[in-house]
């Protein structure tokens, strides 16, 4: 998954920075105001961290000029200033939480999955149904009643369809969710993924809409076995 941390301070920056890459996050990480704000508005992130006391454009601001172009990326506020009105202020302009400094690795990370959590719209860490989904804290894969541990990039490629379940993502989208900026994309590496997905779970894992991209449907389970194929097919409607 792709995390924008935008910190100017180099120290609690980099310690951030390998928190988030051992946690398998991709992590874009810019030093001001400004060059947040551009990131937000020009790529996809499943989650931004924004210390408040940024150069050129403080984090509020940057908040306030994002929520206002209607960007709904959620957001971490972090800072050093442990006073109520400061708090209330960053979550009245649109935080979806308010992280102290200096804070724990450990809450911070558990802190970020509750957030991508409650985006997707599930109580625990557990996001997805019974017969398919991923446990944000674990970091396992659910599927028809069988546990698994996935690689980080099939992980995020999971996590994009099970966020916007029924949703068609094409190429280009699943591969913003997967890479950071200076990243080289392959050109196979959607079709790598998905081929190795569906050889492991099956055929009807993830479905493909031709010309479209692909997805994976509400409320199926899959009727074929692991490298098979499927017993009935059912027509799929783009929209």
């Amino acid at each position: 998954m792709r995390v924008l941390l935008v910190e100017d301070d180099v120290h609690v920056g980099q310690s951030l920075f390998c928190a988030l890459k051992g946690a398998d996050y991709v992590v874009d990480w810019v030093r001001d105001g400004k060059s947040g704000r551009d990131a937000i508005g020009n790529a996809y992130y499943a989650v931004a961290l924004l210390n408040m006391g940024l150069p050129g454009l403080c984090g509020i601001d940057l908040l306030k000029a994002s929520r206002a172009a209607g960007n709904s990326v959620p957001v971490l506020l972090l800072s050093a200033h442990d006073d109520p009105e400061t708090r209330a202020r960053g979550l009245d302009t649109g935080a979806d939480d308010f992280v102290l400094k200096p804070f724990n690795v450990s809450e911070l990370l558990a802190r970020i999955r509750a957030v991508l959590r409650r985006t997707a719209g599930y109580p625990t860490s557990r996001i997805g149904d019974e017969s398919i989904s991923l446990d944000l804290d674990k970091r396992t894969f659910f599927y028809n009643g069988v546990e698994s541990s996935l690689s980080a990039r099939e992980f995020a490629m999971m996590h994009a369809f099970l966020e916007r379940r029924g949703t068609i993502l094409s190429r280009g989208q699943l591969e913003e969710r997967l890479y950071g900026w200076g990243r080289e994309v392959e050109s196979n590496t959607i079709d790598v993924l998905i081929h190795a997905m569906r050889k492991k779970y099956g055929q009807s894992l993830i479905r493909n809409v031709r010309g479209v991209g692909w997805t994976v449907m509400p409320g199926e389970s899959s009727s074929s076995t692991p490298g098979g194929t499927l017993s009935s097919r059912k027509g799929l409607l783009a929209h």
